[in-house]
């Protein structure tokens, strides 16, 4: 049996660390946290100083039954989570569950797993550093007050099933801001010269030259009256200006920059791009991926160094050290790089993997490679019609690649240059041949949609969040069931531009088209992300603030260091906080959003836009202008349409639904939009519309193909006992149906090519799991018990209601077969009253 025991909290982690200890030490894994605040609002004491309560999640119970038999052989328990806040803090919930004192207990961290890092790290244990966790629980313990306490506010003011919480609604705030931005915006139109010239060489060759004019010019009369001056002009070289230019390369990656890049250069999302970074950590390839570090300890540096002599040669290897722009205490101290720089490449990854191993390793190497030397050439060519202006043409030529050679990094929103092109043998004064001359009209731009990596970069500039908090930040503002922030593509809308041509002595004028307003994996607020923004805005000022969210983790940091109680911090913030929200609960009313269009020319009742239960709607009539028998009528937006921006036109266009079409094999067809979006009523069957089809654009042909699809899909795949069984796709995926009863297909089957032994298989199991789902029944009063995955519950209806545990132990199945009707019923009464006298009509 090993002597010693090292836990951290990942199975992987594990696998990978035993491999460098000897038999001495076993290796096993927490799975993340194994305890976390209560569920409720009863899980932080506010009268007691704000003491956390902490339960041992369920699904981590057998976790620290094995690790608490594991401890009981150990001579010694080593802790060795991630050296960051939430890696101290669970070796701190592992002490407090193991009966471990943290004064005492030995803790090693390491910013990358390789066997001279973990044997560095064993002779140079320390222990639990209560600041950092001190700071992890401040984090906790303020967002989950701040969390609850908004969306309890939510909840009561605007709808159920919303949350806030004091980073996320601060990003949601920004994208919502952004689009705001781009409604406001108005293009305007100017116009830019450009001309291009035959320049010839001492040995004949003929090259182009292209030049423009650096001054836009703002309208179209203007324009064509200065390329008409030009008719006839005498054009030549009047300035060559050449210098010398250095570029210099990027550091390594910190935990922003490298989802940013990953998103430029791979199209990885942050959640893709951190799962992919974790498990090339865990790996041992990479050094610890949270972290906004940007400096490389001395031993990598000269292995990075070492590589690139071998590889490069000594002229491309540069020393260098990167200033972090953050010196909070929070992170590892260093940025992410490959731990073994000898290797370019790795073997035993997915793909997802490899690629970002590649990113990393390369721009890890190129920051300690030599600067790239250029020369840059400005050449102005003077024209005769117009005295004092020139056309500008650029070029540049490398002259030393340096770490070109191996990267370049890329831009958010990179401004289109023109002419960086090697620019033709020229001298000053010399002629020029005018080949042609353009003036083509270009719109100014409105302010770009944040991709997600582009987001976590204004969250790092403002302050907001930390490195360890970016991804799950992004992922909760996107979570479906909230429908704050949606990721989008949209096609753009074709527009018109004018060309003015001089060619020869002859000015033509050419209108064009181009696509405008494209976007793809872009962040959009939804409807409800920009009312619920507004409503905290509007309420919640201080939180919602900018700076003061950057405050906060100020203050974490500063907890961090241990100049600062974790408590008296929450206490000074949660004042106020919890006054703003009585205050908001009494004074401010309900929210819908509501915005009047104008008048229905047939109905002559209000055209009105509003937030309902079911989504955003364009509604005709109010409650007001309705008889007692009348209702008013409803319409979904259309994809890309929202409650801020659409007309009364766009409106009335929506109430074209539900609309008939030909009959098709002997059935009516109906386009219609209903509580689950839009769809085909073909006879008594309705038939969902492809998400991002326009129903409004379903013509009779597409109408027939989606019905055609839909037969095509229900046509029985197998026979199962006698009864046929089909295949279908819902809300939740891929299902295969028999009489009546619904089976998920798992992502390990191909649904496009089950067989029928995959089909029997999954029926099986699905009928026998449901065999085993019922305790007890009672089909009269719709009240069944139930197996759960925590143990026995009470169904009632729709509802799931947790049976009260016995001296702290919940009861088995067996003791559940014993509870009667009425003492079911009673335990229903204590958890919802009313709800089963009601029913039988005592109440």
């Amino acid at each position: 049996m090993a002597k010693n025991l090292l836990i951290v909290e990942s199975p992987a982690k594990a696998k990978t660390i035993e491999k460098f200890l000897g038999k001495d030490f076993k290796v096993k894994s927490s799975y993340g946290h194994i305890r976390d605040l209560e569920k409720g609002n009863g899980a932080i004491d506010i009268a007691n100083g704000f003491v956390p309560k902490y339960i041992i999640s369920p699904e981590k119970k057998k976790t620290v039954k094995d690790l608490k038999d594991a401890a009981k052989s150990a001579d010694e328990i080593w802790l060795a989570t991630d050296e960051d806040r939430e890696g101290e803090a669970i070796s701190w919930h592992l002490c407090e569950v193991l009966g471990l004192d943290p004064a005492h207990t030995k803790r090693i961290v390491f910013r990358e797993i390789t066997k001279p890092a973990i044997q560095r790290a064993i002779k140079e244990p320390r222990t639990v550093d209560l600041n950092l966790v001190n700071a992890q629980q401040a984090r906790r313990v303020l967002d989950r007050l701040v969390g609850f306490e908004l969306s309890e506010t939510l909840w009561r003011k605007i709808k159920g099933k919303l949350s806030a919480g004091r980073v996320q609604s601060v990003a949601v705030r920004l994208v919502a801001e952004r689009e705001r931005e781009i409604n406001a915006f108005t293009a305007e139109a100017f116009f830019k010269i450009q001309a291009t010239f035959k320049v010839k060489d001492d040995s004949g060759k003929i090259y182009d030259l292209k030049a423009e004019l650096p001054e836009k010019i703002d309208t179209k009369p203007a324009a064509r009256k200065w390329i008409e001056a030009c008719v006839g002009a005498k054009f030549k070289v009047d300035n060559i200006d050449v210098k010398p230019a250095t570029r210099k390369p990027a550091p390594p990656f910190t935990t922003s920059t490298l989802q940013q890049e990953a998103s430029r250069k791979l199209g990885f999302n942050v959640k893709r791009t951190m799962s992919a970074a974790q498990k090339l950590y865990e790996s041992g390839y990479i050094s610890y991926m949270r972290t906004d570090s940007t400096s490389l300890s001395e031993t990598a540096q000269q292995a990075i160094l070492a590589q690139i002599s071998k590889e490069f040669g000594d002229k491309y290897a540069q020393p260098r050290q990167y200033a972090s722009k953050s010196a909070n205490a929070q992170e590892a101290h260093e940025a992410i790089r490959p731990s073994y720089p000898e290797n370019p490449t790795i073997s035993d990854g997915d793909r997802d993997m490899e690629r970002l191993y590649d990113l990393i390793w390369k721009r890890a190497v190129a920051s300690q490679m030599a600067d790239a030397k250029l020369e840059r050439t400005q050449v102005s060519i003077s024209v005769s019609a117009h005295p004092g202006e020139f056309l500008m043409a650029k070029g540049e030529v490398i002259k030393f690649d340096g770490f070109l050679k191996l990267y370049i990094e890329n831009l958010d929103d990179e401004p289109e240059e023109e002419g960086t092109a090697i620019l033709p043998p020229l001298k000053e004064g010399q002629p020029l041949d005018l080949n042609e001359m353009n003036g083509t009209e270009r719109y100014s731009k409105p302010p770009a949609r944040y991709t997600e990596a582009g987001l976590v970069k204004k969250l790092e500039e403002l302050g907001i969040g930390r490195p360890s908090t970016y991804a799950p930040t992004i992922s909760k503002i996107m979570e479906e069931d909230r429908g704050y922030v949606i990721r989008e593509n949209r096609p753009g809308v074709e527009r018109a531009y004018a060309v003015i041509t001089l060619s020869g002595k002859e000015v033509k004028e050419v209108t064009k088209t181009e696509i405008t307003g494209a976007i793809s994996n872009r962040l959009v607020p939804t409807d409800m992300g920009l009312l619920v923004t507004d409503f905290l805005n509007e309420n919640f000022g201080t939180v919602m603030d900018y700076n003061f969210t950057a405050d906060i983790e100020k203050q974490f940091d500063i907890i961090a260091e241990g100049n600062l109680v974790w408590n008296k911090m929450i206490a000074d913030f949660y004042g106020p906080f919890h006054q703003t929200v009585e205050d908001t609960l009494e004074a401010a009313g309900r929210v819908r959003g509501r915005r009047d269009l104008g008048i229905d020319p047939d109905s002559g009742q209000t055209i009105l836009t509003q937030m309902t239960r079911f989504g955003p709607v364009v509604q005709i009539g109010t409650r007001e202008e309705m008889g007692e028998d009348e209702k008013p009528q409803f319409a979904n937006l259309r994809p890309g349409q929202s409650i801020e921006t659409i007309t009364l036109e766009e409106a009335k266009e929506l109430f074209k639904l539900p609309k008939t079409l030909s009959p098709y094999k002997d059935k009516e067809v109906l386009i219609g939009v209903g509580r689950f979006g839009p769809y085909v009523k073909h006879g008594e069957s309705f038939i969902s519309i492809p998400k991002g089809e326009d129903p409004l654009e379903i013509t009779q042909e597409r109408a027939q193909e989606i019905i055609d699809a839909k037969i095509h899909e229900d046509r029985p795949v197998a026979t199962y006992k006698g009864q046929p069984v089909t295949k279908g796709k819902g809300r939740f995926g891929p299902f295969i149906k028999w009489e009546g009863v619904f089976v998920n297909i798992p992502k390990k089957y191909d649904p496009d090519h089950l067989t029928e032994n995959e089909i029997y298989e999954l029926l099986a199991a699905k009928l026998e799991k449901e065999a085993n789902r019922y305790i007890q029944q009672w089909d009269k009063e719709k009240i069944t018990i139930e197996n759960g995955r925590w143990g026995p519950f009470i169904r009632k209806g729709k509802k799931a209601i947790n049976i009260p545990k016995v001296d702290g132990e919940r009861l088995s199945a067996e003791v559940a077969t014993l509870l009667t009707l009425e003492e079911v019923k009673e335990i229903i009464e204590g958890t919802i009253p009313d709800s089963v006298k009601k029913k039988m009509g005592l109440a």
